[in-house]
């Protein structure tokens, strides 16, 4: 137990007194930290912009609303339904009913070019129509700013992101948009959702718009549970009426969000870890350059009788500490920077626009600051190891 303490005793003495040592290397030491402050900020800075996305398709749906596209769709660009097919959806067991009828939305999705108010250049946006049944569907349209727009009237309604990101977008103006010029009548948000991206209108109207006749691109309807799921969907797979997919809106988002998100991921990390090569290389000049600069004071430790492992140690907390400053500072940072930056991507998709905001969560914070340590603890590894086993009697000579 006395070695134990000793041992102790000593790590504490040696580490400490490394520690004082370093206003003496405040440039080399300062080098190092914005190193990894540097690697820090971009991963955190990147990583938001997954977790941003995330939340935005994780925002938009729900296990109790289902989305019924064609046999073989992988999104609603590319899906398409009869007047005939919406009858039989909502004739399913399992919808949700209000006082107009079954909670079903038949519903038209396009694409059309608007201008960003921020570059200028022009974009896709999704232009929706849908019934008047889709507000209960979705269940979290709230109305920021005028009405909803009237059955069978050039109304459209737009979302939150997309009246922020996109020129002539303003509450009261008039666009046109196809062959048609579109009173713009209310701004809504959709809990975050990706229905803030899009625009909206009476799909009755729409239709003409785009010659798409009595067709649909989808049907969302609201579930009397999550439980109703799996026997609306095995009613609807199962009749031969129909050739449908049948999936849960959260799902469904889910798996559109993926391809994005990874890429994003991957691209993030795979930047950050280039740039923690260089910090590393910063990180072992520094600590090589330390143990350098304290070679006869090392020795001279040893020589009264401490031990290597006080003297690895303290190489190591200076290691680790300058890391864990310049994490703590590239977390801040990048908290400050990117936290609420709201931005557009594209839906690959849809290969239309999806507004989001950058989100820097706490759990962001702790995974950059943990690389950070780690950057440190290997940056001191082989000089703690040098110092460890530099002769005593050499080291003692050396001016």
């Amino acid at each position: 137990m006395s070695s134990f303490s000793n041992t102790i005793s000593q790590v504490v003495s040696v580490a400490a007194f490394n520690l004082r040592g370093l206003p003496g290397r405040k440039g080399a030491a300062i080098s190092a930290a914005v190193g990894i402050a540097g690697v820090v900020a971009v991963l955190t800075g990147v990583l938001a912009i997954a977790e941003g996305f995330r939340r935005v398709m994780s925002s938009s749906g729900s296990p109790e609303v289902a989305i019924v596209l064609r046999a073989g769709s992988d999104n609603e660009m590319n899906s398409g339904l009869t007047r005939e097919d919406v009858r039989v959806i909502s004739d399913a067991p399992g919808i949700a009913r209000g006082t107009g009828g079954a909670l079903a939305s038949p519903e038209m999705f396009v694409i059309t070019d608007l201008r960003k108010r921020s570059t200028g250049t022009d974009s896709n946006v999704p232009f929706r129509g849908v019934s008047g049944a889709a507000f209960d569907v979705r269940g979290n349209i709230q109305l920021l700013q005028g009405r909803r727009f009237e059955t069978g009237k050039n109304e459209i309604m737009v979302g939150a992101g997309a009246a922020r990101a996109f020129a002539g977008m303003d509450l009261g103006k008039s666009i046109k948009i196809g062959p048609i010029t579109w009173e713009i009548v209310g701004v809504f948000t959709a809990g975050g959702g990706l229905a803030e991206s899009e625009l909206w209108t009476d799909a009755a109207v729409l239709q003409p718009a785009y010659n798409r006749a009595d067709s649909f691109q989808s049907v969302h309807v609201r579930l009397t549970s999550a439980a109703a799921f799996t026997a609306f969907k095995d009613t609807l797979t199962t009749n031969p009426q129909l050739k449908v997919k049948v999936e849960t809106l959260d799902r469904f988002y889910a798996e559109q969000s993926e391809m994005l998100i990874g890429f994003v991921t991957n691209a993030g990390q795979y930047i950050a870890g280039l740039m923690a090569l260089g910090a590393l290389f910063g990180a072992l000049n520094t600590m090589y350059s330390a143990v350098s600069s304290r070679t006869r004071e090392i020795a001279t430790l040893r020589a009264l009788g401490f031990s290597s492992l006080p003297v690895v140690i303290s190489v190591l907390a200076e290691s680790l500490l300058l890391a864990l400053l310049g994490g703590v500072l590239g977390a801040a940072g990048a908290w400050l920077a990117f936290d609420g930056f709201q931005a557009s991507t594209i839906n690959w998709q849809t290969f239309s626009q999806v507004t989001f905001t950058f989100a820097v969560t706490p759990v962001l914070l702790v995974t950059a600051i943990l690389w950070a340590a780690a950057l440190g603890l290997i940056g001191g590894i082989f000089p703690a190891w040098r110092a460890a086993h530099l002769p005593i009697a050499s080291a003692l000579r050396e001016t």
